[in-house]
């Protein structure tokens, strides 16, 4: 199968993309690269960042040797293969271009102050988990406090009807590519964000490089969020205990 057609566009945690998906997916039919798609398609979404308006290139722009996101901050250019991993990349890029760019600025940042070394350290481990796995959660103080205590009966379960005032945004792109396969285990990292302000806006002005070393994500098994997995209606779905794992000791 042709990468893109593997994509079910109507899955509930795509709807932010929806569109702009299908748009871009649509020029790949007709032969367009991922990265010539995706700069058709970003109009005036398109993120502009210290060196200039974003641009996506085939990934052999990038010059051996140099950080892939010190080359996005230097030069307003994100390498993109034609894969799915890429594709959602891009998708998020322009959706969500605010958070993408300060995300960006912090990777260059630390990468100028310690440079490429065998590890990434805590920043950008922890930019990298965002980056790649996280979900935007925002939502009521007792589906918090039932998360941050792993009581999942509690957080599914009994209090399902406050999830209809809790906000679950994919953000990660690895995730995104994850779940083009759907499987329980599929866990994300989620980043609390206080409810009633626009999550991205927020993050992009508030993210910092100390919050991020402190990883405060929390676990979230995705197919578990009600109304994103038919499964997951029934009480039982949740009784899985290799997926929804009690808190350590």
């Amino acid at each position: 199968m042709v990468f893109w057609r593997a994509v079910d566009w109507q899955r509930p945690w795509l709807a932010p993309y929806r569109a702009l998906g299908e748009a871009v997916c649509a020029d790949l039919e007709g032969g367009s690269s991922v990265a010539a798609a995706l700069n058709r398609h970003a109009g005036a979404r398109a993120q502009v960042l210290a060196a200039g308006p974003l641009r996506f290139v085939a990934h052999e722009a990038l010059p051996e040797g140099e950080a892939y996101e010190a080359f996005i901050y230097r030069s307003a250019q994100v390498p993109t293969r034609d894969n799915l991993h890429d594709l959602f990349n891009g998708l998020v890029w322009i959706v969500f271009a605010p958070l993408k760019r300060r995300l960006n600025e912090l990777q260059a940042a630390e990468i100028e102050r310690l440079g490429i070394g065998a590890t990434r350290g805590p920043v950008r481990d922890a930019l990298t988990l965002f980056d790649e796995n996280a979900v935007l959660w925002q939502a009521p103080p007792e589906l918090v406090e039932a998360l941050r205590a792993r009581a999942w009966q509690e957080l599914f379960v009994t209090r399902r009807g406050l999830w209809s005032e809790a906000r679950t945004t994919l953000f990660g792109h690895a995730l995104m590519d994850k779940l083009v396969n759907p499987r329980k285990p599929i866990t994300a990292h989620a980043w609390l964000v206080p409810q009633g302000v626009d999550a991205v806006g927020h993050l992009a002005a508030t993210l910092t490089a100390d919050s991020l070393a402190a990883k405060p994500f929390l676990p979230l098994p995705v197919l578990g969020v009600p109304g994103w997995w038919q499964d997951n209606a029934d009480a039982g779905f949740y009784r899985d205990a290799s997926v929804f794992r009690p808190a350590r000791g």
